[in-house]
């Protein structure tokens, strides 16, 4: 059913938002709004969400109406804006960012009539689902790419933030940059931000300092790119958007997060209905995760094994875990043949046996 939302006064609005949003006409617009942790150019991941946006707006023409907010702090004023949006008439509210987990589960309890998505979260509830993508096997491509691309043995890794989703990117890279050269070493750096220009080049710079030449960052501007670009024989991956700008080189490849088929097929279903609560993890056989092209600045026949990587992850017959793999410490995890399973990954805070330091509580 198409809705509108009516609100007549400061009161009434208050109202709502603890008794949920009235039935709304037929003919009106399907509002649709979206919570931006970083700016819409970021280049990067809030980029990647904004074409998803667009591509729904496209997708629907004049049968919908679109609104964000960009650059949201995860936290308190998370509630707030997100209760504006529901107060404003939407009807379907996409958060983008694991930070507004417990904030979204809060305003949807609030708002019962509205939908609410959380983007690589774990919480649901009956108008509240969540939904990720399978980075990790993304990852595995560049882990792959750069163990045999590295002169100096020594890669790098911008964090982000110690959550599962960036220690599974950190393991699963490793794994397949150890798997084509024995000799790799991984340093890592802690930048505790999703996006800020000027973190992100100063953790580019300390890992080439410390003889990193390949770059991987889990952070979301362009700014790694412009610092290993700066120093010359330095190599990049583009992340969450193509980043295609600084290739061939640094850029030689990139994960590209690929959000507009499941906007439209949510927002779809809130049209005709058939909304329901769901837990989805997509990956590159799904087409949520994709490679960016391979630049020619990658050997052919490096370019041809990870293709050939890329579409055996796809079809399911490579896992990017699977064992023998041991934990940091020694200990057993995944016999011969094994593969992780998706509650191990959803929740992994160890590193894998081989990468040094610790992980930061």
């Amino acid at each position: 059913m198409k809705r509108r939302t009516l609100l007549a006064s400061g009161a009434a609005a208050a109202a709502l938002g603890l008794t949920g949003l009235p039935a709304l006409a037929q003919d009106a617009k399907t509002k649709v709004g979206f919570i931006f942790v970083g700016p819409v150019g970021d280049g990067g991941w809030t980029y990647q969400h904004n074409e998803g946006r667009l591509a729904v707006e496209q997708e629907f023409g004049d049968k919908v109406e679109t609104m964000f907010v960009e650059s949201v702090p995860e936290g308190p004023d998370a509630v707030r804006v997100m209760t504006d949006m529901a107060l404003k008439g939407a009807n379907l509210i996409f958060t983008t960012s694991f930070g507004y987990m417990d904030q979204t589960v809060e305003v949807a309890a609030k708002f019962p009539d509205v939908k609410f998505e959380h983007a690589t979260g774990f919480k649901d509830a009956p108008n509240l689902a969540t939904y990720s993508a399978r980075f990790y096997e993304g990852r595995a491509v560049q882990g792959h790419i750069a163990g045999h691309m590295t002169k100096s043995n020594v890669i790098g890794y911008i964090g982000s933030f110690p959550i599962p989703e960036v220690i599974r990117g950190i393991n699963s890279s490793y794994l397949a940059a150890k798997a084509v050269n024995p000799d790799v070493q991984f340093k890592i750096v802690w930048a505790y931000t999703w996006f800020d220009p000027a973190k992100e080049a100063e953790a580019a710079n300390v890992l080439i300092e410390q003889g990193a030449d390949v770059i991987l960052q889990h952070t979301d501007s362009t700014a790694p790119q412009a610092a290993a670009q700066a120093k010359g024989d330095v190599i990049t991956f583009g992340q969450a958007s193509d980043m295609a700008e600084y290739a061939p080189n640094p850029r030689v490849s990139s994960i590209i997060d690929n959000w507009a088929p499941y906007y439209i097929d949510r927002t779809r279903a809130v049209m005709d209905g058939t909304w329901e609560t769901h837990q989805v993890w997509e990956g590159i056989g799904d087409g949520m995760v994709k490679i960016g092209e391979i630049s020619d600045a990658v050997p052919a026949e490096v370019k041809a094994s990870a293709e050939a990587l890329r579409d055996s992850i796809g079809a399911g017959e490579t896992h990017p875990f699977t064992g023998p793999l041991n934990k940091q410490d020694g200990s057993a995890w995944l016999a011969e043949g094994e593969t992780a399973d998706d509650g191990t990954l959803q929740g992994m805070n160890f590193y894998v046996e081989g990468i040094e330091g610790d992980i930061p509580s």
